[in-house]
């Protein structure tokens, strides 16, 4: 399955993608953005790709790599918290650093909007940005979304406490 987006295509996971996501799973810097909080192994990682083989109706995620027209990995997006019955799912995506700024970011939630809609049939799509990532607060905007809550000292950092925001997008 391969999902046009402009400037790059979502397609699912292949046993080939593991280094690159081993890389972006274990990268320090994003570990609070994604609410990781120690290491990936290659092999956790390598049955990850293999359940993403499975349903999303099964599985409530899906993880899609991002890829330039010319077939370099560029990043993932997500798909998770997926409710069937409400047609709402959680998205989170990463860029790998060498490609941001690029346009491969807005380009890949807008195909992974297309595809939500029209294949999956939802009707909204969320997702939550500490209020110091700007990069992330600008690229939602961007796409469209809407703050639509806030949740005060969510997450503590060794320098002060962060809030929460909450976006969505109903389609």
């Amino acid at each position: 399955m391969n999902i046009e987006g402009g400037i790059c295509r979502l397609r699912a996971l292949e046993p080939s993608d593991l280094d690159a996501l081993y890389g972006w799973e274990n990268d320090t810097d994003v570990w609070r953005v994604s609410g990781t909080l120690a290491p990936f192994s290659r092999h956790v990682l390598s049955r990850l790709i293999e359940e993403q083989q499975f349903d999303i109706y099964a599985t409530r995620q899906m993880r899609l790599v991002v890829e330039s027209l010319t077939g370099e990995v560029v990043g993932a997006v997500d798909l998770f918290e997926f409710d069937p019955h409400n047609r709402r799912a959680g998205v989170g995506i990463i860029i790998d650093a060498a490609h941001r700024r690029k346009g491969y970011a807005l380009a890949a939630l807008m195909a992974l909007e297309g595809y939500v809609r029209e294949v999956l049939q939802m009707h909204q799509l969320w997702c939550s940005i500490t209020e110091d990532n700007a990069a992330s607060l600008k690229l939602f905007a961007k796409a469209g979304y809407t703050e639509c809550g806030r949740r005060r000292g969510w997450y503590l950092t060794p320098d002060r406490e962060l809030d929460e925001m909450l976006f969505q997008k109903l389609l």
